[in-house]
């Protein structure tokens, strides 16, 4: 992996990295120091038919209105 893509990702909040699930992961994958994130399964919300990832680090994450990722509370 080039400096230059691992560079785009450091100090940038959830809410600004690409709303593409590649994204999410190298992203929760630098956060937790180089640990691996995987996505375990991914459904449509029941309320909002929003596709929520349910990721190997415990949260679950989907895209909001604004294409901006967002933990599931």
């Amino acid at each position: 992996m080039s400096r230059g893509f691992v560079k785009e990702y450091e100090d940038q909040w959830l809410n600004e990295i690409p709303a593409t699930l590649n994204s999410l992961i190298h992203h929760l994958t630098y956060e937790s120091n180089g640990f691996a994130v995987y996505q375990k399964s991914s459904y449509a919300h029941s309320q909002t038919g929003k596709e929520i990832h349910e990721m190997s680090n415990g949260v679950s994450y989907f895209v909001n209105s604004e294409n901006q990722w967002v933990v599931l509370e």
